[in-house]
Formats: structure tokens, sequence, C-alpha cells
């Protein structure tokens, strides 16, 4: 077993008569997930072996499958990718519950409006609810329409037809 230029020996080793690249991977830094995603990057063009000599680390070893790329190269590039698949898997970790609730509001829109059984269990009650600034107003207490005697009187009635009084006239007799 040989050493590789630039890369500490106690990480990487390398076979040259195999053909080989051993790393040594901490399993407290990479977990074995982020090895295996890399790993699968690496399978179409590599022998891939994974073991673990011990609880705290993993050892890898890549041998080329044509026997003609650089160890040096193949330990690098791995190690990249190892560290990108732990990476990503933190971050995939750390986003877990927006990503949920991203994808349950998608799938609860994408079922269409409730069913007619479905809006008879729902509670409608006219139970108050807090509004200390007193903004909340139903769309009938905004636009409702005034009564021309009410205005009159100073009042705010709606009229029983439901027709909109105006004081205003404009010489339209309609």
């Amino acid at each position: 077993m040989t050493a590789l230029d630039r890369v500490p020996e106690s990480l990487v080793s390398a076979d040259s008569a195999a053909g080989a690249v051993h790393l040594t991977v901490d399993a407290n830094i990479y977990p074995l997930d982020a090895v295996f995603a890399a790993a699968f990057t690496f399978m179409k063009r590599h022998w891939l072996f994974v073991d673990r000599p011990d609880a705290d680390h993993y050892k890898v070893t890549l041998a080329a499958k044509d026997g003609d790329d650089d160890l040096g190269s193949i330990a690098g590039d791995f190690a990249n990718e190892l560290l990108s698949c732990a990476y990503r898997q933190r971050l995939a970790k750390e986003s877990r519950a927006t990503v949920e609730a991203v994808t349950f509001q998608a799938m609860a829109g994408a079922m269409g409006p409730p069913s007619l059984e479905e809006l008879e269990d729902f509670d409608f009650s006219d139970d108050a609810f807090e509004d200390p600034l007193g903004i909340a107003q139903s769309w009938e207490e905004k636009y409702a329409k005034k009564d021309k005697t009410a205005d009159d009187d100073g009042g705010d009635a709606a009229t029983s037809d439901g027709d909109k009084t105006d004081d205003t006239d404009d010489g339209d007799a309609s």
C-alpha cells in the first residue's frame, strides 16, 4: 500500500498493484446514509466496498472497473462527493418540517373543495372570536344597503327590498 500525494496517510491509502484506493471515513462526522449516497454516484465506473472496522470509522474501498483511473483522483472525487452528500442530508433534515407543511398544503389544495358531507360535519357556529383591533366585519355589515328614511334620521338600516338608495339626484328617472 502506498500513500497518495497531498492526502493524509491516516485517511487515504492506495494499492496501485490492485488498482484500489482505501478511504477511512469518520462515522461521527459522516452518517452512513451519506457514505452510501456518495458510493452510489461512483457505482457505474468503480467497484465499491464499504466496511466498518470499528465503531467510529467506515472503510470505503474503490477500484476502477476499467483500471485506467488515477487513484488520487478517485479518492479526491469520492471525498468531495461524500462531503456534498453529508451536507445535503443535513439540509434535508433541517428543512423537513417545512417541506412536509408545503407538501401537505399542496395535497390538500389538490383535493378540491370540501364535499357536502364534510361541510355537514363542520362547526359553523356563530361563536364570537377575539377582535381586539375591531377590524373584523362581515361582508353584510361592510356593504349593507342603506334605507333612505334611515339616512334622513341618521340611522344605518338596510332597505327591506335590498336596493341601495342613492341620496344624489343625477336626473335619471328610471
